[in-house]
C-alpha cells in the first residue's frame, strides 16, 4: 500500500478589526474547505493585530513548521496596511515597489480615470523578489515568497486569488470521511469509542452531539486517507454501537 503524501499549512489572519470583533473572519473556513478538497492539511490558525512585530513572529514561526503559510489582510492603502513590510523584514529583504505591479496598478486607474496617488500605490509594495498572486476582482496583486502567501483581507479578493494560487501548489492525499449515526450520546459511547480509536490509529474519529429536544443522539465522523481503513473503522463503529443495544436488552427487565 502507497503511504499517503502529507501536505500542512497554517492560516495567519491579520487586523485589528479581527480582534475587536468589528469584522467577522469568513476567509478562514473558506481556507479550511479549498484546502481540504486538495489533499492539504490545515493545522493551525493565528490572528494577529496590525502589528509589525507580531506578524515578523508569527510568519517565522508557521514557516518553519509547515509546508504553506497562507496570510491574510494588511496588504491595502492605508497606513495601518503593515504586511508588506512585515513579510519583509521576516525575510531580510527591502520592502519595495514592485515594478509590475506599479504598471498593473498604473493601468488601471488610468483606464478608470483616476489618480495613482502615493496611497494607491502602497498596494503595489511587497518583498523584493516576491511573486505576484493574480487578483481578477481589484488588480491589486498579492504576493508569494517561498512557502508564504499574502493575500487580501476582503473576503471576495482572499477566494479570487486562493482559486489562481492553489493549482500552483504542493498537495497531499485528500481526506476522506464516513459519518456514522449513533442513537445514543456521548456519555454511553465515550469509553467504547476512545477504544475503536486506539484499535484504527491511522483514521481520526470524532463524535459531534445532537440533540432533538427529547433525546441525545451523536454523529461519529471517520476520517482518513485510505477508502480500506476507513472501512475497517466504520465497521468497528457500527459493531460498537450494537453492542451498546444488546446491552441496554440485557438490562431490561
Amino acid at each position: 500500500m502507497t503511504s499517503p503524501t502529507i501536505v500542512t499549512a497554517a492560516m495567519l489572519a491579520i487586523g485589528d478589526e479581527l480582534l475587536s470583533g468589528r469584522t467577522k473572519d469568513k476567509n478562514i473556513g473558506h481556507l479550511a474547505d479549498m484546502l481540504t478538497l486538495v489533499g492539504i492539511d490545515l493545522r493551525e490558525v493565528r490572528i494577529v493585530a496590525d502589528d509589525e512585530e507580531a506578524i515578523v513572529d508569527a510568519v517565522n514561526a508557521l514557516r518553519s513548521r509547515y509546508n504553506h503559510v497562507f496570510t491574510s489582510g494588511g496588504i491595502g492603502p492605508t497606513h495601518d496596511d503593515i504586511t508588506a513590510d512585515a513579510i519583509s523584514r521576516a525575510f531580510g529583504v527591502e520592502c519595495i515597489h514592485d515594478p509590475k505591479a506599479m504598471d498593473l496598478l498604473g493601468a488601471m486607474y488610468e483606464r478608470r480615470g483616476m489618480d495613482f496617488t502615493d496611497a494607491r500605490k502602497r498596494m503595489a509594495r511587497m518583498p523584493a523578489g516576491a511573486t505576484h498572486i493574480p487578483n481578477p476582482v481589484s488588480t491589486a496583486p498579492g504576493f508569494a515568497v517561498e512557502n508564504v502567501y499574502v493575500m487580501a483581507g476582503v473576503p471576495q479578493v482572499f477566494q479570487a486569488m486562493l482559486d489562481a494560487l492553489l493549482p500552483s501548489l504542493e498537495t497531499g492525499t485528500p481526506i476522506q470521511s464516513r459519518t456514522v449515526r449513533s442513537p445514543y450520546g456521548e456519555g454511553d459511547i465515550g469509553a467504547p469509542l476512545t477504544e475503536v480509536q486506539k484499535k484504527n490509529p491511522e483514521t481520526s474519529i470524532g463524535s459531534y452531539p445532537k440533540f432533538d429536544g427529547k433525546n441525545f443522539s451523536t454523529d461519529i465522523v471517520i476520517r482518513g486517507r485510505d477508502a480500506a481503513i476507513i472501512a475497517a473503522a466504520e465497521a468497528d463503529v457500527i459493531s460498537m454501537i450494537e453492542a451498546i443495544g444488546r446491552l441496554r436488552e440485557e438490562k431490561q427487565p
